[in-house]
Parts: structure tokens; sequence; C-alpha cells
């Protein structure tokens, strides 16, 4: 039993999480334009046109508003609605199949197939699923057999990671940030489905990650390998998807999809909750930095390489710690959490223009060095919801049980 003095189950906190989810909901909507599209938004909520639209902001909007929508939130279905047509009839290809990365209105800008972004259509259909959408489930049977024939790789366990539109491979590269979201999408799918094929695939990523490779890593997942699943300790891709060496906030996530994992097949696994614990214990160590924050990224072994505080792992070290304190709670979990809430309220919830400020500098002001405005919506409603929700898995049902107007009482 989780101790009285809990943040996560203080009234109060649980007012100002709600306050939260309910503000993020408020400001992101103003991303809709008036021709169907989301648009990035300024430090102020402004509209920036003229950026092309990317396929993980276009399907996390549905996930996000979605998540809302289950929870009781108002004026959810538009966004939702607007980013289902976005996905069917902009960034599907008709021609070649799968999802081109990014458009501008019907015209495609970036017509790359990423695993990460088609495991982010698997989680949009799905949450759209959730919700009853209409179109929910030609889009789950579509990027299903999109997935199955092109990405996944029964062979290992995993996923491939990038085609030109036509389908021919773009690298030998294999990475572990789509193989992740990959484990997410495919939680989210069983759970929308039953269907088990999800849940064994989303094991197989998992074990080799936290099992295989966070043990053989000291509890630290390296991020690039090669074609043939080695690991590349050299490799430097994008700073956004593909950072270098080790990335402790996917630690953090990759510790909040394990224990989903574990309570959807039903708490079998006696190694599950001590390597997610290894895996959060080990990220918060390497990567609270002197003045308060996560370092984005560490070198192997540990040290920090980049010490930029991003508004991302805070968000996932409250959610694994949320769900840590609902399974197995111990003192540090609460400690931590309060820390990294106390953190995100005084750095990084914008309380003057709404939204959550990306990026921190060494100032501990706002910054741009990777993220300039306001990104989207994901990873902070997670971190509201998901500590609001009862449980550890079946989040929709368990938001469900906790509606907007009741979940600060």
């Amino acid at each position: 039993m989780a101790e009285p003095t809990s943040l996560l189950h203080s009234p109060a906190h649980r007012a100002a999480l709600a306050a939260d989810a309910r503000a993020l909901l408020a400001f992101h909507r103003a991303s809709l334009s008036a021709d169907g599209s989301f648009v990035p938004l300024g430090t102020d909520g402004t509209r920036h046109h003229g950026a092309a639209q990317e396929l993980h902001v276009t399907t996390r909007m549905v996930h996000s508003y979605a998540l809302g929508q289950a929870w009781g939130a108002p004026d959810c279905a538009g966004i939702i609605e607007t980013g289902m047509r976005a996905l069917w009839t902009w960034h599907r290809d008709p021609d070649h199949g799968g999802y081109v990365w990014a458009v501008r209105g019907p015209k495609a800008q970036d017509t790359r197939k990423l695993a990460y972004g088609h495991v982010f259509v698997l989680l949009a259909a799905a949450s759209a699923s959730e919700v009853g959408h209409d179109d929910a489930p030609r889009l789950l049977a579509d990027i299903a057999s999109v997935l199955e024939r092109h990405f996944w790789d029964d062979t290992v366990g995993r996923l491939r990671e990038e085609f030109a539109r036509e389908w021919q491979p773009l690298s030998r590269y294999r990475g572990m940030n789509a193989n992740m979201h990959g484990v997410e999408a495919f939680l989210a799918a069983y759970e929308a489905t039953g269907q088990e094929v999800w849940l064994d695939r989303a094991g197989r990523i998992l074990d080799f990650f936290t099992r295989q490779m966070a043990g053989a890593h000291d509890h630290r997942i390296p991020e690039h390998y090669t074609q043939d699943w080695q690991v590349d300790p050299a490799y430097r891709g994008d700073p956004v998807f593909r950072p270098p060496g080790t990335t402790p906030g996917h630690s953090l996530e990759f510790a909040r999809l394990l224990l989903q994992h574990w309570d959807l097949t039903g708490r079998g696994d006696a190694t599950a909750l001590p390597r997610a614990r290894a895996l959060v214990t080990t990220a918060l160590a390497d990567a609270w930095l002197p003045d308060g924050g996560l370092a984005y990224t560490l070198a192997p072994g540990g040290a920090v390489d980049q010490s930029v505080r991003l508004w991302w792992p805070v968000t996932e070290g409250l959610a694994a710690l949320a769900m840590l304190q609902k399974l197995d709670p111990q003192p540090q979990d609460a400690a931590w959490y309060a820390r990294l809430n106390a953190f995100a309220r005084a750095h990084f919830i914008d309380t003057r223009h709404g939204g959550w400020h990306p990026e921190l500098g060494a100032d501990g002001l706002p910054a741009a060095s990777i993220f300039s405005g306001k990104p989207d919506i994901y990873h902070a409603l997670q971190a509201d919801l998901l500590a609001l929700g009862p449980g550890v898995s079946r989040v929709f049902d368990g938001l469900r049980t906790v509606s907007e107007s009741q979940a600060d009482t």
C-alpha cells in the first residue's frame, strides 16, 4: 500500500494534474487550422503556418485527444476526426501503401516510410478504436497489414527501420526508439482488439531491450544498432529522433511499457518489476543534474553527454514513478515523483501562455537549441492522465472511471 503522504494520492495534486490536463487540451486545440491541418504553435500559442505536417504529430494528436475524450474532456472529437482524415487522405500512400512522413495538405513533402511513424499510426488507430471512431477499423486493418509486410522482422522479433516510398531499404540502420514506440503501439492494439499477436510481439521487443541489452549495459539501453543488431556506439543521427549514446528518458519510457506488459500478461514474470525498477533507478541517478532536471543523453558508462534539459524525460519519469507507486510503492518512488513534479511546475509548465516549455538552457530559462515553440501534447498529457488513472494498463478503461469532472475531487 502506498504511504499516506505520497503526492500521487494527494487530492490537491490530483486536482493539479487534472487542471494541467485540461489546460494542455485547451492550449493545443489552437494547432487545428481551418484547412484541416495541424500547425506548430509558438511559445505564446500562435500558429506558425508553412511547416510540413509530420506523421508523428498527426498520430499523436489523435491519440492524445482520444485519451481526453475517454476522460470526458470536451471538444476532443473534432481533433480526432481531423487527424483520422489526414492520416487516410494525406499521409496514406494509395499507390505503394504505407504512410509518408510529412505532408502539406494533400501533397507529400517527405515520402520516406519510417517504422517510427508507422507504429504511431497503429497507436492512433487503436486509440480511435477505443473511443468508437467509425474509421478506426479500416485504419487498424491497413496499418496492421503494412507493419506485417514491411516492418516486422519475425526472425529477430524487432522492427526494420526505414524505406523509400516504393519500399526500397534506405539504410542498414536499426534503432531502439522505433521499437520502443512499437511496444507502446502493440500494447495499445492488444488492448483495443484483444489480438494476442500484438502482446506477443511487444514482449519480444521488451525482452531484447530490457533484459538482454539493459542486462549487458548496467541497466542502460543503447540507442543505435547495425543491421545484424550489434550496438553501434559511434552512431550520431538526428538530434531529436536519433541522439547518440543512451537516452535516460527512453529507459524511463521502457520501464513504463514493461510494467504495462507485465500487468496485461498476468504479472507472471518475476523479473519484470525488478528490471523496470532498475531502469528507473539507473536513469534517474545518471541523469539528474546538480541544478535539477534530467540530462538528455549519456555516454557509454553513464556519464552525461548532452546536458540539455528537455521536458519529455521528466514526463516519462513521472509516468514510470506513478506506475511503480501503484504496483510496488517504495519511499524513493514518492520522493523522486515529488522532485520531478516540483521541477516541472517550476520550470516547464507555462502558466502564462499555456502548454509546456520543451527545453531549458544552462540558466534554467526556456531555450530552443533542439526544439522551438510548444511541441505536441503527447508526453505531458500522458504524464497527467496515467497518474490520474487507477491502474497501469487498459488506460482508456481506467480514464472512463475517473471522469474529467470528478478527477480533482
